[in-house]
């Protein structure tokens, strides 16, 4: 049995090098950026104006002068206009090209305009006031987001302003979820007393898809070792990411290792020293797959799913290193074996700008309901079997 932290290692050795794919831009929300964003011109491309009101020239002002003919109106949108003289002005609206020979805009708020005169009402006007100058932001050639960003909307808008239609993002792995057991039926099934819909395929399936826009296939197979061989023997054939739950433990119907290790798959470890997902088991068909055989319960399958595949996924495509997140305890908690336990925590800041962890009651694995309840899971490390009140420990949040 390895430790969380060897599991995770041998984990990342096996994640696919990144292979970049593009999509057209607005398909390429949540997915992992796999070229740098730069500047295909200067931000803002021309001194541009922030205000409406009039462009003028300043030292006409520090002259003493108030009073300003206007001579045309300088839109958004319309090539650049110039000042008849200095002692002229011209209309400009907001996001227009500030008008060649001017260097402040004074702002309708601070005017009396009529019959073509403006005139100014305020007592100061700062040289080049209201004016966003070329180039401030960044200039052209500038790295603008560097590669292995997740793409929010943020950087959709400065993929569209440098003009790219089609973005290049990391491929995502083909993945198939699959479920084992003869006490799972579909959910829109009515379950016999001996039975339970099946559930954690479809948690898998939105975890990655909520988190990497990954999109997977969901497959089912009796507790049948023939049926199980067939079935992924299909599987590897077309897949390269592999999630298994259930089948994985010691029970007299629990195949899955057997029947991995007949398909040639190598197993790189399985049990891992943490509660809940102790018998995680991984590993690799060279040159075509990669396994996670993930314990069946429900909340083992969510954590392991948390604090594996998540990372195995951000490794695959080039998502930059995060910072580790850590929550302070909120109560002394004790917990007496010799494993890691991931306790399941509701969070919240507090008015100083702590984040709280507050536990929730722990039945077990397999109580899925308390799933809703937590937003993540606090990594307790298993040298420890009281964990104090105001301690600080690693935290991996699912919950937005």
């Amino acid at each position: 049995m390895i430790s969380v932290a060897e599991a995770e290692k041998i984990i990342l050795q096996h994640a696919f090098p990144v292979q970049p794919e593009a999509v057209a831009l607005p398909r390429a929300l949540g997915r992992i950026l796999a070229e740098d964003l730069v500047a295909d011109r200067d931000f803002p491309p021309f001194d541009r104006v922030t205000m409406d009101g009039i462009a003028m020239v300043h030292a006409a002002f520090e002259a003493g002068q108030r009073v300003f003919p206007i001579r045309g109106v300088q839109a958004a949108g319309m090539p650049v206009m110039a000042l008849p003289s200095p002692s002229d002005c011209l209309e400009v609206m907001t996001g227009a090209m500030l008008p060649q020979g001017a260097d402040a805009v004074i702002r309708y708020e601070d005017l009396h305009l009529e019959n073509g005169i403006a005139q100014v009402n305020c007592e100061t006007v700062n040289f080049r006031q209201n004016i966003h100058t070329q180039g401030s932001d960044r200039r052209s050639g500038d790295l603008l987001v560097a590669k292995g960003r997740n793409i929010g909307p943020a950087e959709i808008a400065t993929a569209a302003t440098i003009g790219k239609s089609q973005i290049r993002v990391a491929r995502l792995p083909k993945t198939a979820i699959v479920s084992t057991g003869d006490e799972l039926v579909e959910i829109a099934d009515t379950p016999l007393p001996h039975q339970i819909r099946r559930s954690n395929v479809f948690s898998l399936q939105a975890l990655l898809l909520d988190q990497y826009c990954l999109d997977s296939q969901v497959f089912h197979f009796p507790d049948d070792r023939a049926a199980l061989t067939e079935g992924l023997e299909r599987i590897f054939a077309e897949f390269e990411l592999v999630v298994l739950s259930g089948a994985v433990s010691e029970g007299k119907f629990d195949f899955l290792p057997e029947v991995l290790e007949s398909l040639g798959v190598e197993k790189c470890f399985h049990k891992v020293s943490q509660r809940p997902g102790k018998p995680f088991w991984f590993g690799h068909l060279p040159g075509r797959s990669v396994v996670f055989a993930l314990p069946g319960n429900p909340v083992s399958t969510f954590l392991c799913a948390c604090r594996y595949i998540l990372p195995y996924l951000g490794q695959c495509c080039g998502l930059a290193a995060r910072p580790a997140t850590y929550a302070v305890l909120a109560t002394e908690i004790t917990f007496r074996p010799a494993l890691t336990f991931f306790l399941p925590v509701r969070t919240q800041i507090t008015a100083d700008g702590v984040l709280q962890a507050h536990a929730l009651p722990w039945h077990g694995s397999g109580d899925l309901a308390n799933l809703n309840d937590a937003d993540g899971f606090l990594e307790l490390p298993l040298d420890h079997t009281v964990f104090n009140a105001g301690a600080v420990f690693p935290y991996h949040r699912y919950r937005i």
